[in-house]
């Protein structure tokens, strides 16, 4: 069953990809806000949650987060990572800049060998504010999901004028300083078949991840409840043979 984030702070939980960690949810505690509405997406479906667009305030947040950190230090249990996620899109915040800053001083200060990330759909790219506090963040971590424009729409629902190629674009001027994340699933929605792990698929995201050159990739599919119930999870053995020609080009790649 998917369900929201109700606090500013969630977890620790044991991440697949990136340890224990601490989730910072800057969007509504009572309703989901996001660029994206995902098949896939843990929170459900954006219409199933309406209600306030009130973002949680910067003092607010510093707040929780230093309260947070401070236990687990003290409890000896610092995190290995704290991740910028929760109820939709994180750098829709007017002030995810200054919140970066704000939790990297105070992960200097208490907890020094954490790391930061962020989990982002990439669809607030074009803002410089953005793009200069995830050049800060340890894991700057962004979605492409499909290299087709039919794909991205079938899976990822994006509001606004999304096209892949621009999001490429906006890619490559991290000039390699990005972890590029893809899901990988199959099934159906409203009678329309989905796979992004055909030929087809995968050799035209192969053509995109060289163009973008991240310092990683991260090739994971189905863990949690979906809204949507009629998609499959890709096999483990399925997704270590798209890894192995990610890392032919020269790659890291991650599988989940």
């Amino acid at each position: 069953m998917t369900s929201l984030y109700h606090d500013i702070i969630f977890g620790p939980v044991h991440s697949r990809r990136l340890g224990l960690s601490l989730g910072v949810n800057l969007l509504p505690v009572s309703s989901k806000l996001c660029s994206f509405d995902c098949i896939y997406c843990e929170c459900g479906w954006n219409a199933d949650h309406p209600g306030l667009r009130r973002f949680n305030g910067r003092e607010e947040v510093h707040q929780h987060l230093s309260e947070a950190l401070r236990r687990m230090v003290e409890e000896g249990t610092p995190p290995d990572v704290i991740t910028f996620a929760g109820n939709g899109e994180p750098t829709l915040h007017p002030h995810f800049e200054e919140i970066v800053g704000d939790t990297i001083a105070l992960r200097d200060a208490l907890c020094p060998t954490a790391r930061i990330s962020v989990l982002s759909n990439a669809t607030q790219l074009h803002r410089e504010d953005v793009r200069r506090a995830l050049l800060r963040v340890d894991n700057n971590i962004l979605k492409l999901d499909s290299a087709f424009d039919a794909t991205v729409r079938l899976i990822n629902n994006p509001s606004g004028n999304y096209t892949v190629a621009d999001t490429v674009e906006q890619m490559k001027r991290f000039e390699g300083r990005m972890i590029l994340q893809t899901m990988f699933l199959a099934g159906e929605i409203n009678g329309r078949k989905i796979d992004n792990t055909t030929e087809e698929e995968v050799s035209a995201w192969l053509q995109l991840v060289a163009e973008i050159c991240p310092a990683k990739v991260m090739a994971y599919s189905l863990d949690r409840d979906t809204p949507c119930q009629t998609l499959r999870k890709i096999p483990r053995e399925g997704l270590l043979q798209i890894a192995a020609r990610v890392e032919a080009l020269g790659i890291p790649c991650s599988v989940a």
